[in-house]
This record gives structure tokens, C-alpha cells and sequence, in this order.
């Protein structure tokens, strides 16, 4: 990455900090474009714009935002390059995230113009979305495994043609491509010393094995060994640009041993105190919970491979205390430095419930509940907060608006939300709302918590009072 490449994604993450501030406030319409403005600097930021620009446009549609009209869907038909095709195509998508002929334009475009990481997040979406549409679209799924092709996610290919190929019996022609196309990914997976028809840059041995190795789940030891390798030089080469410091943060930490993580977390530490970019500090504090979360599991082991160790209960004890402050510390940093990060703001409030901090944290989790994704269990946690400052008429309402609004009525988070709201009825002394509650969680799931002691329970409280 060039100096260019750094300022561009300077200027891009600073058009998504300021689409953001403006969200918060309701003018979704001018978020969305700064967050448009911010992908034209960086046309492939997935995490910090593609995804909240797509949670955006559903907060928008939750509120009843219109639709485009025609002149924005003339205005923002194609575009003369990739990209311009791409971001017009996103701002009818964020305008009408229900219309997926949006999803696939902007897919096309991406593909395009190289954007892989986009291009592989909206494919991804496309095909969840038409495989649970009544009327699947074939000409959906044959876009889709152009588009898989044409980014090397050959598996995620196959399987679109698969689906256009069984609504498509007759077509031979798909058939014949499902066959050659599954059997030109086996010789890619197995051969290792010819070109494959699907990646011309695996030109040897060595090559297709870093290639697998990045892309598995499990990476072996020697390529992590040689990521740390390729990571050092690209610092050496340039030891100023952000990437490669965060490559080789990243490197080290894959190793999984205590000083080579120790080694990422200094690096990450210096940089911060030497450029004051707190995007270096909030990666130290990811590999500090990291390597504690691991250390964690690893005593948690020990305890049940021996149970009667006090040693190693004493340890485990230790650990998960460690990792507490260490994470409660580290989303408090990121909530002063990311005021509009609502994903931190959740995470710290749920250390502050953990710390019984109650006024604290209900302010952050009701901000974060203007995220679709943490919405529901934001209000579980509110009510909880509210059930623990002794405000049980409160948490009541919060429960029992929580549980009309969610759609999925089975989840645990569904479960969750009516065992607090039984709880409440519960603490409030009305036997009959919490018994009723808790027989609709049992009738679900029987052994859910302790919800069916608490049935028996108050089925013999409400026994007595109507004996006496």
C-alpha cells in the first residue's frame, strides 16, 4: 500500500466517522451519502462501510424511509467505471435494501472492478436472500456463480449452479457446467504441480500451499512461521505504513505462543504512543483479550479434566477475572475514542451489568439499540438493569415491548427476554402473569434454565393460596 493508498483510506474512514455521527441523529438520507463518499476513497472497506451503510438502510426501511424515485433511479443508472457503477447502485440498494436487482448491479460492478471483499459479501447476501425467496430465480444463481468464479470461491460457485441446475432439469448446458466445474476444482485441490484452468497465479508448488494455508481454517506452523517472515520484511521495506504494522501484529499473534504475542502487543503499543492513532491501541487491547480468552479456555480444560484441583480452579478463577478487567477496560477506551461505534458501546455496557453498574450501562445500551443486530438483546439488558435497580413496572415494559417487536418468537434471545420478563411478574408478586409466562417457555423448550422448577413452584404457591 503507497502513501496514497494511506491517505485515501484516511479520507475514507473520515466520511464514515461523520456518516455515523449523522445517523445517530435520524438524516439517514445524508448518511448514506457520506458513507458513499467515504467508499469512493476506499471502494472495498467491507467492515467500516459496506456493512453499516446495509444496517443503515434497514434502520432507514424500519422507520418507513421512501423509496428512490425515478429521478434517483435515473440519475443513479450504471456510471461510465466500476466503481461508479457500484456506488450508484449501493444508494438505490440503501434507498430499497428489499429490491435485489440493486444487490445484483452492485454485485456485477464489484466484480468488475476487483472489489473482492464486497463483491464476496454481496454475493453472499444475494444468495441467502433468493434461497429463502418462494420463486427462486435461476438467471440469480448463474450471476451468483459468475461472480463466485470470477473471485475464487469455487465451492460457493458450484453450489449456486447446483440450485440453477435443479431448476433448470432440462438445461444440459448447466448440467455439463456443474460437471466440468466440479471436476476442475478437484484437480485444482489436489494438483500441485500444474497450472489449473481456475487460478493462473498457482504456478508452483510452494505457492498453492501458502494459498491453502491463508485460506484454511487451521493454518499450519509453517505457514504462520512464514507469514511472520513475509510480515518483518514488508515492515523493514516500510516500517510507516499502518498495514504492514498491523500485518505483522496480526502474524505474530497466529502463533499462539505467550512472547510472540507479547511481541504483537509491544509493537502495537509503541506505534500508538509514537503516531497517537488509537486504531493501533484498540488492536493491542483485540490480541490482549485474545490471548486471554485462550488462556481461559485452556484452564477451563484443566479444571474439567480435574475437577478437584483447587489449584487449577484457582487459576481458572484468576483468568476470567483478568480477562473481565482487561475487556472492561478495552471497550471503555473504545467507547471515548469511538463515540459512534454502537458495537462498543454495547460490549462495555454488558461489562457494566457484569460489575452491577447499572446506571452506567443503561444509557450505552439503549444508544446501542439503534443497532439492528444488538437491538433485542440491548433491551433484554435494559430490563434486566432496570429489574436490579428494583424498577420491575419499567422492566416490564421494556420486556414485554421487546418480545411484540422480535420476529423470531424461539431464539434464545426469545427465550431469554420472556424468563426475565416471568422473573419480574415473579419479583413483583403476580404469580399468575409469571406462571403463565414461564408455561410458554417449558411448552418450548422443558429444559430451558429452571424454568420448569419455577412452574412447579408456583403452581404449589398459587395451590396454597387457593386452599386458604
Amino acid at each position: 500500500m503507497s502513501q496514497a493508498d494511506d491517505q485515501a483510506t484516511a479520507k475514507a474512514r473520515s466520511f464514515f466517522e461523520k456518516a455515523g455521527k449523522v445517523a445517530e441523529t435520524g438524516n439517514f438520507d445524508y448518511a448514506i451519502d457520506m458513507y458513499l463518499q467515504g467508499l469512493r476513497y476506499a471502494p472495498d472497506a467491507l467492515m467500516e462501510g459496506h456493512l453499516p451503510l446495509c444496517e443503515l438502510a434497514l434502520q432507514r426501511q424500519h422507520k418507513s424511509g421512501k423509496k428512490p424515485s425515478m429521478v434517483d433511479k435515473v440519475k443513479h443508472m450504471g456510471g461510465k467505471t466500476p466503481l461508479d457503477q457500484m456506488l450508484n447502485a449501493e444508494y438505490l440498494f440503501a434507498k430499497n435494501p428489499e429490491h435485489i436487482p440493486f444487490a445484483e448491479a452492485m454485485l456485477k460492478a464489484a466484480v468488475a472492478g476487483g472489489y473482492e471483499k464486497t463483491a464476496g459479501w454481496i454475493a453472499n447476501l444475494i444468495f441467502q436472500t433468493v434461497n429463502a425467496a418462494p420463486k427462486p430465480s435461476a438467471q440469480t444463481y448463474i450471476l451468483l456463480k459468475e461472480a463466485y468464479t470470477a473471485i475464487g470461491q469455487f465451492d460457493k460457485a458450484i453450489a449456486a449452479l447446483q440450485r440453477a441446475s435443479k431448476l433448470r432439469p432440462g438445461d444440459k448446458a448447466l448440467a455439463d457446467e456443474f460437471t466440468g466445474l466440479s471436476a476442475e476444482l478437484t484437480m485444482v485441490r489436489g494438483k500441485y504441480d500444474g497450472e489449473g484452468d481456475f487460478r493462473k497465479s498457482i504456478k508452483d508448488r510452494e505457492g498453492q500451499e501458502k494459498l491453502h494455508g491463508q485460506a484454511g481454517v487451521v493454518k499450519t506452523d509453517d505457514y504462520r512461521a512464514s507469514a511472520v517472515e513475509d510480515a518483518r520484511k514488508k515492515v523493514a521495506a516500510n516500517p510507516d505504513l499502518a498495514a504492514n504494522i498491523f500485518e505483522l501484529a496480526d502474524a505474530l499473534s497466529d502463533l499462539e505462543d505467550e512472547q510472540a504475542e507479547k511481541d504483537a502487543i509491544s509493537l502495537l503499543e509503541n506505534t500508538y504512543k509514537a503516531r497517537s492513532d488509537f486504531s493501533f491501541a484498540k488492536r493491542a487491547g483485540e490480541l490482549k483479550t485474545k490471548q486471554l480468552r485462550r488462556k481461559v479456555r485452556e484452564a477451563k480444560a484443566a479444571v474439567e479434566t480435574k475437577p478437584d484441583d483447587a489449584q487449577a480452579k484457582a487459576l481458572l478463577e484468576q483468568l476470567s477475572a483478568q480477562l473481565h478487567e482487561t475487556e472492561l477496560e478495552h471497550y471503555r477506551l473504545c467507547v471515548k475514542n469511538y463515540p459512534t461505534d454502537l458495537s462498543v458501546k454495547f460490549e462495555y455496557a454488558v461489562r457494566l451489568v457484569a460489575d452491577k453498574q447499572y446506571d452506567q450501562a443503561i444509557p450505552l445500551l439503549q444508544q446501542a439499540q439503534r443497532d439492528p443486530r444488538r437491538k433485542m438483546a440491548a433491551m433484554s439488558k435494559v430490563g434486566f438493569c432496570f429489574a436490579e435497580k428494583g424498577w420491575l413496572d419499567d422492566a416490564i415494559d421494556v420486556y414485554t415491548k421487546a418480545i411484540s417487536s422480535y420476529e423470531t418468537k424461539e431464539d434464545a434471545v426469545a427465550k431469554e427476554l420472556r424468563y426475565n420478563l416471568g422473573n419480574a411478574y415473579e419479583q413483583q408478586g403476580d404469580i399468575v402473569k409469571a406462571l403463565d409466562v414461564y408455561r410458554k417457555i417449558a411448552q418450548a423448550d422443558f429444559a430451558y434454565r429452571d424454568v420448569s422448577q419455577r412452574v412447579d413452584r408456583l403452581r404449589n404457591a398459587e395451590k396454597k393460596t387457593d386452599s386458604q
